[in-house]
């Protein structure tokens, strides 16, 4: 298994909580990235999103493709997912910038393909935005082009969105980046078969997850295609005992934190068909980030994670808050001890 997280970029997590004592400055992000390799992870998420979805639009929200180099510069050993939205990026000038930030941090990039799904923000950003199958059609012929650009001596490309006449790119990268990428439609899953080499999905269930990774598993294999890898993303309440681990989840859960928070909570349960409490955690969490189930003491995380693992997962993408001292309790009680794992003492 291996241990991923969220770069925090938005200051936090949790929509009932206004202050999770993290912070976007970089002194607090260039120690958090540089002590994640001592605890153990193996790989940041930085993602993308140019307004704050989580602690509402005129909240600070840091970008990616800028903060990146920073990143790379200071670690070693750490992987660096970068997430990128077709509709916002030239394949071309993607495929620049990869090329000279690996020779910051060679080898180590890798990138999280997300066919966009906020109209709001590309209208604000003058971004093209496609309705959903669109959208598949521009990240397919994008990824294409980016392959291309990436391992060819010069290309030639004329599409339905992208035009390219003879373009040199170098220098090239060490190494092709390893493509993740989500979705549940049937298009989406036909673009992450053809072009991805990971599948990255929200936290189901275990059982759920494993039909999900046979289905995926099965496709690929029927297109003679090598396996994909598979990840969970998830937040973690780790505590020494269940009580103290319920008390923080009821924490994040209380809606009437802030008069902010409630109001966007009954918006939020008047336009959902699911259960009040579900809904509750849905809401109260970034990226559905609860249904992983990762709450209560490190031996049920592990037992947990082992039960992910089961179902064919090879990677958690995780949330934390206080991101800077959860991970060091994480590392420190999950991953030294979790099966195969050896944390480096420093």
């Amino acid at each position: 298994m291996r241990f991923g997280y969220w770069m925090p970029i938005f200051g936090g997590w949790l929509r009932n909580v206004q202050d999770e004592q993290m912070s976007i400055a970089w002194p607090y992000l260039r120690d958090l990235v540089i002590d994640s390799e001592r605890h153990g992870f193996d790989l940041t998420l930085i993602a993308e999103l140019n307004l704050n979805d989580i602690k509402g639009h005129r909240a600070p929200a840091l970008d990616c493709w800028t903060l990146a180099p920073a990143v790379a510069a200071v670690t070693s050993t750490l992987e660096l997912m970068l997430a990128v939205r077709p509709n916002y990026h030239s394949p071309a000038q993607t495929a620049k910038a990869l090329s000279t930030l690996d020779t910051i941090a060679p080898g180590r990039l890798s990138l999280n393909v997300v066919s966009s799904w906020w109209r709001d923000e590309a209208t604000q950003y003058g971004a093209p935005f496609d309705v959903h199958d669109a959208r598949y059609d521009r990240t397919e012929e994008w990824l294409s082009v980016l392959r291309k650009l990436l391992t060819e001596e010069n290309v030639t490309h004329h599409g339905s969105m992208y035009d390219f006449e003879g373009t040199v790119l170098e220098p090239k990268p060490s190494r092709l980046p390893t493509v993740y990428m989500g979705g549940e439609s049937p298009r989406a899953k036909d673009v992450i078969s053809e072009y991805g080499d990971a599948y990255v999905m929200h936290g189901d269930p275990p059982a759920v997850i494993a039909g999900k990774v046979a289905d995926l598993g099965e496709r690929r294999s029927a297109e003679g295609r090598p396996p994909l890898q598979f990840g969970v993303s998830g937040y973690v309440i780790c505590r020494d005992t269940e009580a103290e681990a319920k008390a923080e989840l009821d924490r994040i859960l209380n809606v009437n934190a802030s008069p902010e928070a409630y109001a966007s909570y009954k918006d939020f349960i008047e336009g959902s068909h699911l259960e009040s409490e579900v809904s509750l955690a849905e809401y109260s969490v970034s990226n559905r980030g609860l249904r992983a189930g990762l709450v209560g003491t490190p031996d049920q995380i592990i037992e947990r994670i082992k039960a992910y693992e089961d179902a064919g997962v090879n990677l958690l993408l995780l949330q934390f808050s206080p991101q800077h001292e959860e991970m060091a309790r994480f590392g420190r009680d999950v991953i030294s001890r979790y099966p195969g794992r050896i944390l480096e003492s420093h």
